[in-house]
């Protein structure tokens, strides 16, 4: 009988596993529901959960005697140190904190490349600059993905891609950039700290590499589920699985993956031409270099207002399929005016670093002429989704990146042509959208599974995808349309207005 590869995806709103067959079509699949909590000025998700929503995810895999490889992936970057033991530290920091400004700002400088605030090694070194008293304890420091992966098989090590957001990587040597290593060194040579950096991070492996079995301690963290001795392959971020589920690890290809946060990845010809606070530089699973926009905000206020209206129809005894309501809004914003008619929403339930909020407060602002209709009101928040990742992606577009298609994935694409059609507005490139683009980073996962699989068949990872995955995959392509191009650009110029009042409303109203 054939193999199954299984990926397990911990996201921000969904823990979930895949089991796909040798024609890599999904054969069963699992989930369980969880959501970040903020304690103490700090975005976290608790580590009982982890193993909690595992288990339960795995539950819904079938024939898992059948599995031939592993892999586990998760929401990229944040911070978990451990000490010796690998106990860990301090709560799990997350991508949604924006803490870490001075440090991102430091390393950004002395490396000459943008150091996001969320990539693990702003979070420790501002744990350095703030002396707190973990950092003398640190033995590893690791993202989610790692941790777990290194909980089921005790293999230290993650794949490239999700080394790329952890420190800066050498892509050419797939490794840590040497250079940039000795720099940290010097940087904090004055706090006579009790660990070298190196020493602290994770190994890499490519795609397709060997990265250990599932081992006795690591079934039984998972009640059993999975068979001890199980294969798996390298733990990648949702950035890495998300380029493999849409087939975009290419020169010249793209994919955004829109859901509780939004980000694009575009695999670049050549370099740009300097560093810019917007832009992450990061790798596909094969060590490519990418070009990131990342933003924290995509739909968690758009299904707010999803679910006021749904509460709204209750009051009349209506009680519609969720699925359904959100299919017919999504519609609806389609006979809105392609510049939403002076209508404006700040999506911005956390801070946002591409333009530059540590908080955020969602705000709704018209001007008194405006027609305020449904139409126009959710066409606006389905915009404010894709906002500030226009705004990166504009920086791209003027460094001359040519990109041939952006493939979408995540909820933001579940209703067909709606989020495709504005995004490729926003971005000014062709959007695909594939029959598989709900599954994202899951189906991502259990494909660079499928791969490892079939590595000894000596495909590269882009010959894999094009011939044994997507050669023939139903999909649909919206070019840009003008008239919707130039409105969502008259839109921007007013939501660039809109920040100001953002910036007063985070000031004023703590």
């Amino acid at each position: 009988m054939a193999k199954l590869a299984l990926g397990i995806e911990f996201g921000s709103t969904r823990i979930k596993a895949v089991a796909i067959d040798d024609n890599c079509q999904i054969s069963s699949s699992g989930d369980y529901t969880w959501k970040s909590d903020f304690q103490d000025g700090v975005w976290t998700y608790p580590m009982t959960k982890v193993w909690e929503g595992l288990r339960q995810a795995v539950s819904g895999i079938r024939d898992t005697g059948d599995i031939g490889c592993a892999v586990i992936s998760g929401m990229m970057h944040g911070y978990l140190p451990f000490d010796k033991n690998w106990k860990l530290l301090t709560p799990f920091r997350t991508w949604q904190n924006t803490m870490t400004g001075q440090a991102a700002r430091e390393l950004s400088e002395r490396f000459g490349m943008n150091i996001p605030q969320r990539w693990s090694i702003a979070h420790l070194y501002q744990a350095v600059l703030n002396g707190e008293e973990h950092v003398s304890q640190i033995a590893h420091i690791t993202t989610l993905a790692g941790y777990v992966h290194h909980a089921l098989t005790g293999v230290n090590a993650v794949g490239v891609g999700e080394a790329s957001g952890i420190f800066p990587i050498d892509a050419e040597q797939l490794a840590y950039d040497p250079a940039m290593l000795d720099s940290f060194r010097e940087l904090t040579k004055k706090y006579n700290l009790s660990w070298d950096i190196r020493d602290l991070l994770p190994d890499i492996l490519p795609a397709g590499a060997d990265a250990g079995e599932l081992t006795e301690n690591g079934s039984g963290l998972l009640g059993g589920a999975l068979p001890v001795g199980l294969p798996f392959a390298p733990p990648e971020g949702d950035a890495g699985t998300g380029m493999t589920a849409t087939n975009a690890v290419a020169p010249r290809t793209g994919n955004v993956s829109a859901g509780t946060s939004i980000f694009s990845m575009v695999v670049l010809e050549k370099p740009l031409s300097k560093p810019y606070p917007e832009i992450d530089m990061v790798t596909t699973p094969t060590g490519k270099p990418v070009a990131m926009v990342h933003c924290n905000n995509c739909t968690n206020d758009s299904n707010a207002w999803v679910t006021l209206m749904w509460e709204t129809l209750d009051l009349f005894g209506q009680k519609p399929n969720v699925s359904e309501l959100y299919t017919r809004l999504y519609k609806k914003s389609l006979e809105g005016v392609p510049d939403c008619d002076g209508v404006y929403v700040c999506n911005y339930m956390s801070g946002e670093h591409v333009t530059g909020f540590s908080e955020g407060r969602p705000l709704v602002v018209r001007q008194p002429e405006s027609k305020f209709n449904l139409a126009n009101f959710f066409r606006a928040t389905l915009y404010s989704t894709m906002a500030s990742l226009k705004i990166g992606m504009d920086i791209l577009r003027g460094e001359h990146v040519v990109i041939d298609s952006l493939t979408g994935h995540g909820g933001l694409f579940k209703t067909p042509l709606v989020g495709q059609r504005y995004l490729a507005a926003a971005c000014g490139a062709p959007v695909t959208c594939m029959e598989t683009a709900g599954e994202g980073g899951p189906y991502g996962a259990a494909l660079l599974a499928a791969y490892a699989m079939r590595k000894a068949e000596g495909e590269t990872l882009e010959q894999f995808l094009n011939s044994r995955v997507f050669g023939q995959v139903s999909r649909t392509t919206l070019a840009p349309d003008e008239k919707d191009a130039e409105g969502f650009d008259r839109w921007i110029k007013g939501y660039r207005a809109l920040l100001e009042v953002e910036r007063a409303a985070v000031e004023n109203m703590k």
